[in-house]
């Protein structure tokens, strides 16, 4: 049977895993992934053996169409990430975007995905938000900043450890040090932390921190 299961895999705490997910592992004639050593770690956790063929952001344009003649050959597939769901800040929607394209069967299944605990736990508002994932490095980024600048809705941006920083500096400079935000880190480890206040408050409690872990910024509306 020719199919792509997208299995969300944990973004801490391997327990976080579904029962669903572990059968779906169990199931699919091989899996792809960002890092095999890092899933391969996840499978021996779990007494998993599977082909694991390594795709990510840096080849998965050279590999596609090999990936799906292979799937197209009656094969069953598993898709997943270092940690969280496939297609959210990770490779996933070009390989989905093919199989449409192919008459490829596709099913989603749950599971963890690092936005949704850090909206709940910023005690913001989480009934209307926007996610913009990593925002640009360079290009556009100034500009979308200052569309989110008077967003009515919370907002939601990744950002690495290395980059905190200079992205709160940014967030001050577009929106003011007085707008309510938050930010999470290490979710579902167990040096995990969430920190309440203001984007200045927040800068004020990271600089000069040894940050690890990616962050997940939350803020709020200005009104």
């Amino acid at each position: 049977m020719s199919k792509l299961y997208v299995i969300p895999t944990p973004i801490g705490n391997l327990e976080d895993i579904t029962l669903r997910s572990l059968e779906k592992l169990k199931e699919v004639d091989f899996i792809l992934c960002e890092d095999s050593r890092k899933t391969s770690l996840l499978l021996k956790y779990f007494q998993i053996s599977k082909p694991l063929i390594p795709y990510h952001k840096f080849n998965e344009h050279k590999i596609i169409n090999k990936i799906i003649e292979k799937i197209k050959n009656c094969s069953c597939c598993g898709l997943v990430s270092d940690a969280g769901t496939p297609g959210i800040s990770d490779p996933g929607y070009l390989l989905i975007k093919e199989c449409l394209k192919n008459n490829i069967e596709i099913e989603c299944l749950p599971g963890p995905t690092a936005l949704i605990p850090a909206l709940i736990n910023s005690g913001l508002p989480c009934d209307r938000f926007i996610f913009e994932g990593f925002l640009p490095r360079k290009k556009g980024r100034k500009k979308i900043l200052g569309k989110l600048k008077n967003e009515d809705r919370t907002i939601i941006i990744y950002e690495s450890p290395q980059r905190l920083i200079k992205t709160l500096e940014e967030l001050i400079k577009e929106m003011g040090e007085n707008r309510p935000a938050s930010i999470s880190r290490e979710i579902s480890k167990i040096h995990e932390e969430t920190i309440r206040g203001t984007l200045m408050e927040l800068f004020n409690y990271y600089y000069n921190k040894n940050i690890k872990g990616e962050c997940v910024i939350v803020i709020g509306s200005e009104k």
